[in-house]
C-alpha cells in the first residue's frame, strides 16, 4: 500500500517495464540464435543501454527542474564527472596491456612524458573507490556550487546561466593535457571491467541490465522524495519561493539537498554510460549536451519523472534515426521539436496522453434536482 502510494499506477508500470527489459534483453541477445527474428544484436543492446543512461540523467534533471523549479543547464557536467570517475577505473585496469606496456601509467601519460601517477588517480584501481567517486565528486561539486548560489538567492535565468558557465569552465579545464585526464582525446581503449571483457556480448548485456535496474532505483528514490513532506516543500519553493521562505522554511537548504541528490544521480548515469560507449572525453561537458537534456524533459513532460525518462528515450531514438537519414537537418528538427512542445504541449507527451485519456473517460451523469412538490415533508417531532 505504501509502495503504491509512492509510485502510483504509472510508476508501477514504469518499474515493471524496467525490470522486464533487464531480464528480456539479455535473453534475446545471449540465448536466441542469431538467425532468429527475435535475436537482438549486441550493438543494439549497447545503444539501448545508452538510452537508459540518458533516461536516468533526465530523471535527475526533472527532480530539480520539474519539482523545485531549478532550471539547471549544467547537469551534463555532473554526468561527465561520473563518467570520468568510471573511465579512470577502466584505464587503471588496462595495466601493461596498453600500447606502451606501462603497468602503472595510462598510455597518454607515457606519451606526454609523465613519470608518476597524479594524486587524482590514486585509489582508482579499486572498483569500490571508483563507485564512491562516481557519487561523491558530482555531489560535492553540486553542494559547493549550490551553497554559494542558493545562499546568495540566485534564481531564474541567472542561475541557469551560472550552471552553464560551470560546465563550460570544466570543458576548458579537461581539454588541457596538464590536468591529467587525457586532454582532448579523453579516456578510451578500455579492456575489461571487474575482470570481464568489456567487448563481450555477456558483459554488454550485463551493463544493459545494470542500467535498467539503476533507472528503476533512481525512479524509486525520486518518487520517494517528491511524495514526501520534503517533496511538498520543494514544490512550494517552485511555485512560491518568497512565500515559502516567509513561512519559516530555510529554502536554500532544501534546494541544496535536492540539487546535490540530483547531481549524484547524474554521476551514476555517466558512470554506466562510459563502459557501454567505450570512451569519455571533454566533449561530454559541452553546454549543448545539458541543453539537450532539458529538451528531453520538456518533450516527455516536466514534473512527471516518468515523462522525463520517456522523453530522453524517444528523443535519442529519433536522433539516432535522423542523424543517419538526414544528417544535415536533424539539429533543426530537434530545435523545432522543442519549439512545438513549448507552444502546443507545455506538459509534454505525457500531458497529452493524460488529456486524451481524460476525454475518453465517461462523465458521471448529473443528479436530477428533486421538484419541490415531490419532496416529502417530515413533520417536526418525527412520525
Amino acid at each position: 500500500m505504501i509502495a503504491q502510494t509512492v509510485l502510483g499506477k504509472r510508476g508501477s508500470i514504469f518499474l515493471a517495464l524496467c525490470i522486464a527489459a533487464a531480464i528480456l534483453v539479455p535473453v534475446l541477445t545471449l540465448k536466441v540464435a542469431p538467425n532468429s527474428a527475435l535475436y537482438m544484436p549486441p550493438y543494439v543492446v549497447a545503444l539501448l543501454g545508452k538510452y537508459l543512461c540518458y533516461a536516468l540523467l533526465a530523471l535527475a534533471l526533472d527532480l530539480v527542474w520539474g519539482y523545485c523549479g531549478i532550471l539547471s543547464l549544467g547537469h551534463g557536467a555532473f554526468f561527465a564527472l561520473g563518467g570520468y570517475a568510471m573511465g579512470m577505473y577502466l584505464m587503471r585496469q588496462i595495466g601493461a596491456r596498453g600500447t606502451y606496456a606501462n603497468p602503472d601509467l595510462p598510455d597518454f601519460m607515457v606519451f606526454l612524458n609523465w613519470h608518476s601517477l597524479p594524486f587524482t588517480w590514486w585509489g582508482f584501481s579499486s572498483f569500490f573507490y571508483a563507485c564512491l567517486m562516481v557519487v561523491l565528486v558530482p555531489g560535492a561539486l553540486a553542494a559547493l556550487f549550490g551553497w554559494f548560489a542558493f545562499r546568495s538567492r540566485v534564481t531564474g535565468v541567472y542561475l541557469s546561466i551560472i550552471t552553464q558557465a560551470l560546465t563550460y569552465a570544466l570543458l576548458l579545464a579537461f581539454f588541457r593535457n596538464d590536468m591529467g585526464f587525457g586532454g582532448n582525446n579523453g579516456l578510451t581503449d578500455f579492456k575489461d571491467i571487474l575482470g570481464f571483457n568489456i567487448q563481450s556480448d555477456a558483459t554488454r548485456a550485463a551493463l544493459f541490465s545494470t542500467s535498467a535496474i539503476a533507472l528503476a532505483l533512481g525512479y524509486i528514490v525520486a518518487a520517494a522524495v517528491v511524495t514526501s513532506k520534503f517533496g511538498k516543500v520543494i514544490v512550494a519553493i517552485r511555485d512560491a519561493e518568497s512565500r515559502t521562505r516567509f513561512l519559516g522554511y530555510r529554502v536554500e537548504y532544501y534546494k541544496l539537498l535536492v540539487f546535490t541528490l540530483s547531481a549524484a544521480m547524474a554521476g551514476v548515469a555517466g558512470a554506466l554510460y562510459v563502459p557501454q560507449v567505450g570512451i569519455i572525453n571533454p566533449g561530454e561537458f559541452a553546454p549543448a549536451n545539458s541543453i539537450e537534456a532539458v529538451i528531453w524533459v520538456a518533450v516527455g513532460g516536466r514534473g512527471t519523472l516518468v515523462g522525463a525518462a520517456l522523453g530522453a528515450i524517444l528523443v535519442n531514438f529519433g536522433k539516432t534515426y535522423f542523424t543517419g537519414a538526414f544528417p544535415e537537418y536533424w539539429l533543426f528538427g530537434l530545435g523545432g521539436l522543442f519549439v512545438i512542445v513549448t507552444l502546443f504541449l507545455p506538459k509534454g507527451i505525457l500531458g497529452l496522453i493524460d488529456r486524451m485519456t481524460a476525454r475518453r473517460k465517461p462523465q458521471p451523469p448529473a443528479e436530477m434536482p428533486i421538484a419541490p412538490e415531490e419532496q416529502i415533508a417530515i413533520p417536526e417531532g418525527g412520525r
